[in-house]
């Protein structure tokens, strides 16, 4: 099977893919503000992740290209939604164009379509800085992204199986390019430890990539003739791998990405510390679906769901959004309580 062939067998069982949107969302409480003390238009969503500037904390995340005339397309939907309600987009992985000049054009639309957005690379960890730069100019990219697919190329019949040397890649490459570098989970989370080893090495983020959006492991499952089903169950549940994450958050940024559906569930996300949300799958399907009519209603409505949780809060920015106070209980709490992470930090802070 050829590059581009699996490419889209990704998004084909991708849009079969039922989102398992994680119930430990529903251990994340927010503790009611009867005195917000604030109007629907002091609610600002603009805020900055490092040198990035955006105009919300929801992005596209990475999806797809290099699968031919189906993957520009979707694409070139997507960067016309970006350019449409400010969000910053990342593409898929970059290194089938890389290694296939035929490909480029799939991901080249991204800019084309959206002159003026926040742009960003993608590629796989065992890419090389030489790799990276190509990446990062292909598509005028504001920041690259680099994933970490462990579970996902194990599972995968045709997969990698030496992830050795990925760190030290990693550090040669942010060293090597002018642009901020992310590193991505694709959805089995990062761990404290994790995310504090990338931030020695000079990551500019992280985005964490939680179990409960879109599973890689039931996907590449799919196509193989003995499955792993150990691995569909695998990885950290979003809502904890950002508490995790966050605990690094004074020395790196962090996302949040992995079942995302609601304002409410962005809100949470971000009250537990990650500085943006990413959604990608969720936006894929209502895309196909639906159209780009539908998309972008769709992106205007989670704006003004989290508009409105943010006046009910006294939220007036980002920021303050991360200050308010919540409960954390069930699973979640029982999670953090094992690993040594401290719940009350969060039920008894204020904005104020």
């Amino acid at each position: 099977m050829s590059r581009s062939e699996r490419k889209w067998d990704h998004i084909r069982f991708a849009l079969q893919n039922q989102q398992n949107r994680s119930t430990v969302f529903d251990d994340i409480n927010f503790i009611h503000q009867s005195l917000p003390n604030i109007s629907v238009t002091d609610v600002r969503l603009d805020h900055s992740i490092g040198e990035l500037s955006l105009s919300s904390p929801i992005f596209i995340n990475a999806m797809t290209g290099g699968g031919g005339e189906k993957t520009y397309q979707i694409n070139k939907e997507l960067a016309m939604a970006a350019k449409l309600t400010g969000l910053a987009m990342a593409v898929g992985s970059q290194m089938s164009a890389i290694k296939d000049k035929g490909e480029r054009y799939t991901y080249e639309i991204v800019r084309k379509e959206n002159p003026q957005g926040i742009i960003i690379a993608n590629l796989g960890s065992e890419a090389t800085a030489e790799n990276a730069k190509i990446a990062i100019n292909m598509i005028e990219a504001n920041a690259l992204q680099i994933h970490l697919n462990v579970i996902q190329e194990l599972t995968m019949p045709e997969g990698d199986r030496d992830f050795s040397g990925a760190l030290k890649r990693i550090e040669t490459i942010v060293k090597a390019v002018d642009v901020p570098v992310f590193v991505k989970e694709v959805g089995f989370g990062m761990t404290k430890e994790t995310v504090k080893t990338l931030s020695q090495v000079g990551v500019a983020g992280v985005d964490i990539g939680g179990s409960g959006g879109t599973n890689f492991a039931e996907i590449e499952n799919k196509r193989r003739e003995k499955s792993f089903p150990f691995f569909n169950g695998w990885g950290i549940p979003t809502p904890i791998s950002i508490i995790e994450a966050a605990l690094n958050s004074d020395e790196i940024s962090i996302i949040g990405s992995g079942g995302f559906l609601t304002g409410h569930d962005i809100a949470k996300g971000i009250a537990l510390g990650a500085n943006a949300i990413g959604m990608a799958g969720f936006f894929l399907r209502i895309l196909v679906e639906n159209g780009l009519e539908a998309l972008q209603k769709e992106i205007e409505t989670l704006h003004n769901e989290l508009i409105m949780i943010m006046t009910a809060l006294g939220a007036k920015n980002i920021s303050d959004l991360k200050k308010v106070p919540l409960i954390i209980s069930g699973e979640t709490y029982h999670w953090l309580n094992q690993r040594g992470i401290d719940t009350k930090q969060y039920s008894c802070r204020s904005i104020k």
